[in-house]
Protein backbone atom coordinates (compact mmCIF):
# COMPACT_ATOMS: atom_id res chain seq x y z
CA UNK A 1 0.00 0.00 0.00
CA UNK A 2 1.26 3.17 -0.48
CA UNK A 3 1.95 6.04 1.80
CA UNK A 4 0.04 8.76 2.47
CA UNK A 5 1.77 12.34 0.95
CA UNK A 6 1.58 15.44 1.93
CA UNK A 7 -1.04 17.32 -1.00
CA UNK A 8 2.13 20.28 -1.85
CA UNK A 9 4.52 16.70 -2.38
CA UNK A 10 2.26 14.95 -4.43
CA UNK A 11 1.62 17.66 -6.55
CA UNK A 12 5.02 18.51 -6.91
CA UNK A 13 6.04 14.68 -7.80
CA UNK A 14 2.64 13.66 -9.89
CA UNK A 15 0.84 17.27 -11.26
CA UNK A 16 1.82 16.98 -15.26
CA UNK A 17 4.61 14.77 -15.11
CA UNK A 18 4.69 12.17 -17.71
CA UNK A 19 7.19 9.39 -18.80
CA UNK A 20 8.61 8.39 -21.98
CA UNK A 21 7.21 4.65 -22.95
CA UNK A 22 10.36 3.46 -24.55
CA UNK A 23 13.61 5.71 -22.56
CA UNK A 24 11.40 6.00 -19.11
CA UNK A 25 12.81 9.81 -19.34
CA UNK A 26 10.33 12.22 -16.98
CA UNK A 27 8.75 15.08 -18.72
CA UNK A 28 6.71 17.79 -16.85
CA UNK A 29 4.04 18.92 -19.68
CA UNK A 30 0.71 20.44 -19.91
CA UNK A 31 -1.41 17.20 -20.05
CA UNK A 32 -3.75 19.19 -23.62
CA UNK A 33 -0.06 19.11 -25.30
CA UNK A 34 0.49 15.37 -24.28
CA UNK A 35 -2.66 14.69 -25.64
CA UNK A 36 -2.61 16.14 -28.84
CA UNK A 37 1.02 14.85 -29.20
CA UNK A 38 2.64 18.23 -29.85
CA UNK A 39 5.26 17.50 -27.23
CA UNK A 40 7.74 14.69 -27.58
CA UNK A 41 10.46 13.31 -25.27
CA UNK A 42 13.92 15.10 -25.22
CA UNK A 43 16.13 12.20 -24.93
CA UNK A 44 14.85 10.07 -27.46
CA UNK A 45 12.02 12.05 -29.52
CA UNK A 46 8.60 9.60 -28.94
CA UNK A 47 6.05 11.10 -28.84
CA UNK A 48 4.68 8.04 -26.87
CA UNK A 49 3.71 9.43 -23.10
CA UNK A 50 2.21 8.00 -20.12
CA UNK A 51 1.27 9.56 -16.62
CA UNK A 52 4.00 8.90 -14.52
CA UNK A 53 2.33 6.07 -11.59
CA UNK A 54 1.23 7.23 -8.43
CA UNK A 55 1.38 3.78 -6.93
CA UNK A 56 4.85 0.87 -7.55
CA UNK A 57 3.79 -2.15 -9.02
CA UNK A 58 5.66 -5.23 -8.85
CA UNK A 59 6.65 -7.88 -6.58
CA UNK A 60 4.37 -8.10 -2.97
CA UNK A 61 6.64 -8.82 0.04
Amino acid sequence: MSKKLSPDVEKRLFHNVFVCMKCSAKIRAPPEKVKKRKIKCRKCGSKELRLKAKERRGLKA
